[in-house]
């Protein structure tokens, strides 16, 4: 486990576990609706892909973190819709009747084809460098499925080779994971599994990285502690919540 975060770089606001009022705008980009947050003047970006879950207030409280939190480096940080107003309804997971996994599974072989999403992160990634020429910088964080369709599979298109347009990648309780991708990242990557994650395959996952890197294990929480699943009522989920995201602002400070 690797711990670099930078407690002095980062100010975390009081997370609000109820009625959360987002600080953003929402905009179109590529044609999707995204919701956009942190000063329009800054020279660094991050794309935010979310969960299956689409907009929840916990997943852009968290886009809000990471835009305005780090006193030297605020980002202007884009989250796109790219189930188009269609993501999948949280009471499918974890499923709990023989329909709740039928509906998931069509849900990952129509809307959330991870190829398909990378193609589409590759359209709205050009159209965002067009209209903010300002931003020099890219990073990009993905949760749970969002790991997987921005990072770590198809890594060739997007985190790898000297094309890519991302300086640093995160990956946040991220879902299927494969060791066979990591040879292949040559940006800095962090990775915050949870206890639901495959310790075995995070850690051949670590282990074939050649690139800085940072883990850090939160066993106490579920899949998805850091978006939509997040109960920030429980006062437990809310300081692994806080702290998670002061990690992906360190990991982003040192790298990005």
């Amino acid at each position: 486990m690797s711990h670099t975060q930078s407690e002095a770089c980062c100010n975390t606001p009081a997370v609000v576990s109820t009625g959360y009022h987002e600080k953003g705008q929402w905009i179109t980009v590529d044609g999707l609706k995204t919701y956009a947050t942190g000063p329009s003047s800054v020279s660094q970006g991050i794309l935010v892909v979310y969960d299956i879950f689409g907009f929840f207030a916990q997943t852009l409280q968290g886009a809000d973190i990471l835009a305005h939190s780090d006193k030297d480096h605020q980002y202007r940080v884009f989250m796109p819709d790219f189930f188009e107003g269609e993501p999948a309804d949280i009471s499918w997971y974890p499923p709990k009747t023989e329909e709740h996994g039928r509906k998931l599974g069509e849900f990952f072989q129509t809307k959330a084809a991870p190829p398909k999403t990378v193609a589409r992160v590759k359209s709205v990634m050009d159209e965002l460098k067009s209209a903010n020429p300002g931003i020099k910088e890219w990073g990009v964080v993905g949760y749970c499925w969002g790991g997987k369709a921005s990072i770590p599979i198809h890594i060739v298109n997007l985190v790898s080779g000297s094309n890519t347009v991302f300086k640093a990648a995160a990956a946040c309780h991220p879902a299927m994971v494969d060791p066979n991708d990591a040879p292949n990242v040559t940006i800095p990557m962090c990775m915050i599994p949870s206890k639901d994650e495959d310790e075995s395959a995070v850690s051949q996952y670590e282990s074939k990285l050649t690139v800085p890197k940072q883990i850090e294990w939160y066993k106490d929480q579920i899949h998805g502690f850091m978006a939509a699943r997040a109960d920030l009522e429980d006062e437990k989920v809310r300081a692994a919540y806080e702290k998670a995201y002061r990690t992906l602002l360190g990991f982003f400070h040192k790298y990005l």
